[in-house]
């Protein structure tokens, strides 16, 4: 087995899009939530709508327009409308599909994503570029242990799981050469750092 042909593979399936999904997915059946089933599928819905569809949809918009070439943004002068756009979609998922009184935990991790996103955009205007594979990835695993002490029942596999993961989307992102070891480092923190600053406010 030829690990190097495997490790794209993570790119893909840990694309920045797919993160808040996820992270609504643990949320809902792998926290000993309370919510109804149709409750459950109908914000995960809403969620993959904003976060996957639209975005893909706007991608080749863009694409057509000749904004951006391919769906991973490597260039760093293509990645200011998409990380733009991707602000207003958090905004809005925010106010629409995760409002504070109903969904505390995931409204404080996607308030946490849109002030890494809004980082990464100004780490543009200095001409240095994030990883948003290493800064989404990051954001999950925090996510994912602070609801692990927030309800006190350890999944110890998810986290080890997670941390594997991060590990293996860093490999994955220098591997395709998108990435320095600094840009992942840079992205690594961009996600963790605003996550565990919120956490205070609803552990």
């Amino acid at each position: 087995m030829n690990l190097k042909k495997i490790l794209p593979v993570f790119s893909y399936v840990f694309h920045p899009i797919f993160i808040p999904a996820y992270a609504a997915l643990y949320y809902f059946f792998f926290n000993n939530s309370n919510f109804e089933t149709k409750e459950k599928y109908f914000v995960i819905l809403q969620i993959a709508i904003i976060t996957i569809a639209l975005p893909i949809g706007l991608f080749f918009i863009l694409r057509a327009v000749g904004k951006v070439d391919s769906i991973m943004v490597s260039d760093l002068k293509q990645r200011k409308i998409p990380l733009i756009i991707l602000c207003f979609l958090i905004i809005l998922l925010m106010r629409k599909t995760a409002p504070l009184k109903v969904y505390p935990e995931l409204h404080f991790f996607f308030l946490g994503g849109l002030i890494s996103t809004l980082q990464a955009l100004l780490f543009l205007f200095f001409k240095t570029k994030a990883s948003l594979h290493m800064m989404t990835i990051s954001t999950l695993m925090v996510f994912v242990v602070g609801l692990n002490i927030h309800h006190q029942i350890w999944n110890i596999n998810w986290i080890l799981f997670l941390i594997l993961i991060n590990g293996f989307v860093g490999f994955s992102r220098l591997e395709m050469k998108a990435h320095t070891t600094k840009e992942l480092g840079i992205g690594f923190l961009l996600g963790v750092i605003p996550q565990l600053l919120l956490l205070h406010f609803w552990l």
